[in-house]
């Protein structure tokens, strides 16, 4: 017992001490130790820390949520559509100037257009089988990319500039107050995913394995993939499309830790903040002129990262 604590719980947390206190000190600009209260980059680096943090949880545990209720190892959290939506809508918030009315316009839109998608998808499905709904997700996402591509196309240059930094993922610009609602809601369903752990394990298995168990398989799958998109849709509204970090998390997670979601969710929201607390660390210091664009490095490194595994399971067949 005090084992599987020690790797579940203590591990992941000191690491990710570890990656926020080397996030906090490390970087292009020097920190102001002796007057830390009035030191912008302190207070920048403090808020891209703790974005950093929710979003990477926030994809991790939408990630294991989805790739368990669908029974896909591929599945990730924009996998229903979810990221085409809210592309859509920041697209469309950036190209008609709403952020000059209203400043946090364009992550609302963006938040709006992910619900969207999901209410759509969620309709299309029909019987909310798992089969159902990845096939609706697939077909809603790549109608929603159209669209986009649309809009790119008739942007102007600043607005055509603006879309694509949020189509690649930008901690730089986090609204604190959407963060606090974020970093609660992450907290919320980490606690609801880890109290139905055995839903969740009884919904993985298949419709005739949960019902066997005592688990309504549709209600259940109705529920997770509805917390799950919510979780996702509030990391595009908080800093954009964030690629892979969904996907690959969880895959180590359960490389090391095995499929029990009672043993694997906590990890999963801890690793997965470690994960993104990295990227964005990396991002500020691989090019000393220009920072690279968050999404771009998580498609990097959870490529590659991705890429050995699969050589890896190769490997080992």
């Amino acid at each position: 017992m005090k084992r599987s604590v020690f790797f579940e719980i203590i591990l992941p947390l000191l690491v990710l001490l570890a990656a926020m206190l080397l996030s906090l000190t490390c970087g292009n600009a020097q920190i102001n130790w002796q007057n830390l209260t009035h030191d912008a980059v302190f207070e920048l680096r403090l808020v891209r820390i703790a974005g950093a943090l929710t979003v990477g949880s926030s994809l991790a545990l939408a990630g294991l949520v989805l790739q368990a209720v669908l029974r896909n190892v591929l599945a990730e959290p924009f996998t229903l559509g979810i990221s085409g939506g809210a592309g859509v809508g920041a697209a469309v918030a950036i190209v008609l100037d709403l952020q000059l009315i209203w400043f946090p316009a364009v992550p609302a839109m963006a938040g709006a257009g992910a619900l969207l998608m999901l209410v759509l998808v969620l309709l299309t499905a029909g019987n909310k089988s798992a089969e159902n709904l990845l096939l609706s997700g697939v077909i809603g996402g790549t109608a929603a990319s159209g669209v986009l591509m649309y809009i790119v196309s008739v942007a102007d240059k600043e607005d055509l500039a603006s879309i694509t930094w949020w189509m690649l993922g930008d901690l730089q610009s986090v609204d604190t107050s959407m963060l606090k609602c974020a970093g609660f809601f992450t907290l919320l369903m980490a606690a609801v995913f880890r109290i139905t752990a055995r839903e969740l394990n009884a919904v993985a298995m298949g419709d005739e394995m949960a019902w066997g168990m005592g688990v309504n398989s549709k209600r259940y799958t109705c529920l997770f993939i509805v917390t799950a998109s919510l979780l996702a849709a509030q990391t595009v509204a908080l800093a954009g499309i964030i690629a892979f970090a969904g996907l690959i998390v969880p895959h180590l997670i359960r490389m090391c830790y095995g499929s029990d979601h009672n043993r694997t969710v906590i990890p999963t929201a801890l690793w997965g903040g470690v994960f993104l607390v990295l990227c964005d660390w990396l991002s500020r210091i691989v090019h000393k002129v220009h920072e690279l664009p968050i999404g771009v490095l998580t498609a990097a490194v959870g490529g590659g990262l991705f890429i050995y595994i699969l050589n890896f399971r190769r490997r080992q067949l």
